[in-house]
């Protein structure tokens, strides 16, 4: 059995950020036309974050998956709206402490299909400092420079 994964979003801006800690793959709990609209890429996750209330249930929050033209005006979904985060109990218990303890973050990393079914990739965060920021682009630009250098040669 092969899993096919077709990555749908991702959030980039994430990794800058935010320091990831650890990384959970939850399933959706979507409208027919929202998993239309994101089986055609109509996703994006730069603005969304996941908040656990009470321990109980991880919500998507500001995620935002365009109206799926096909639809019709009376069965499509409201683009913003909030949508349940599929997990195990213990995985919802172990976020909410480490939010509520910890002060911590929990943010989507990446959207992808997996067997035909959505799955989200959320992480554990915790807000970077900005000269954490800076010290990030500096590794970055000399990983740039280093890899032209190696190219002209």
């Amino acid at each position: 059995m092969t899993e096919e994964i077709k990555i749908v979003a991702n959030n980039r801006k994430a990794s800058f950020e935010y320091t990831l800690l650890e990384k959970f793959e939850a399933g959706i709990a979507l409208q027919g036309s929202e998993i239309k609209s994101i089986r055609a890429g109509q996703i994006s996750i730069q603005e969304a974050y996941v908040d656990v209330e009470n321990g109980q249930n991880a919500w998507l929050i500001e995620a935002h998956i365009a109206p799926y033209d096909q639809a019709g005006k009376f069965f499509n979904h409201d683009p913003k709206r909030k949508r349940r985060l599929l997990l195990h109990k213990k995985q919802i218990r172990e976020l909410w402490n480490n939010v509520r303890i910890k002060g911590m973050t929990i943010v989507p990393t990446k959207v992808y299909l997996k067997d035909g079914r959505a799955k989200i990739e959320i992480a554990l965060a915790k807000g970077k400092k900005a000269y954490d920021k800076r010290a990030t682009i500096a590794k970055r630009d000399e990983a740039r420079d280093k890899e032209r250098a190696m190219r002209v040669r």
